[in-house]
């Protein structure tokens, strides 16, 4: 099979309409914890590089699951880092902050970016820079108001909130206007893991893909 481009992976984060974002104290456990996501239904999976053993557990799970699941890297804030998570197999990575230099190492690799912004200079300089979704962070402290607002004048952007997105608030950041969501502790659930619990997470994927498809209006 041919490998992703960066507009299949966008096409594949939008037909998702979740990233879920594993950032976690250690490496353990990190497979069984996607192998839960994807049985929910989510098979976008961000592994932030602030977990020990990121970039390992990437080339694992792409061992495993193959072109089945879209692992990304997050936390990436240079292109030195970009470059490993795409050397890994990383085929889309995100950032909290936006570097024009981490767009360039992307693109050159034909990867997928999605950089952090969240004014709306932030966005359009971002998305003028060749940004491929924008990733609007901390969107809890705006709500999904703030992206009606900002799509009104600037339809033509592709936000992704990221930062206390949940099953209650993510129909609602869809119908204004977002193309997907990035979830954290919403979704990976750390007692869950603890506790051995993996069904749980499976059943909160399974949840937010009915709260996107809601969103959708589907």
């Amino acid at each position: 099979m041919s490998k992703l481009t960066r507009l299949d992976t966008v096409q594949r984060i939008i037909a998702c309409g979740i990233i879920a974002i594993v950032r976690m104290d250690d490496a353990a456990g990190l497979g069984q914890v996607a192998r839960a996501i994807k049985e929910g239904g989510v098979d976008v999976i961000e592994f932030t590089m602030t977990t020990p053993g990121a970039l390992k557990t990437i080339e694992q799970c792409i061992t495993e699951f193959g072109t089945s699941v879209l692992l990304g890297a997050g936390t990436v804030l240079d292109p030195e880092t970009a470059r490993a998570a795409i050397l890994a197999g990383a085929r889309f990575l995100v950032s909290p902050t936006f570097n024009s230099a981490v767009i360039t190492m992307a693109h050159r690799y034909d990867v997928a970016i999605l950089p952090g912004t969240f004014t709306p200079t932030e966005m359009l300089t971002a998305w003028e820079a060749g940004a491929d979704l924008l990733k609007v962070f901390p969107a809890a402290a705006v709500g999904p108001q703030y992206f009606k607002d900002v799509l009104a004048p600037l339809p033509f952007l592709q936000l992704v909130p990221t930062g206390g997105v949940s099953l209650e608030n993510t129909a609602d950041f869809i119908r204004a206007g977002a193309v997907a969501v990035a979830v954290g502790s919403a979704l990976v659930d750390k007692r869950a893991i603890v506790e051995g619990r993996f069904d749980l997470l499976a059943e909160k994927a399974h949840q937010l893909m009915i709260a996107v498809r809601e969103g959708r209006g589907l």
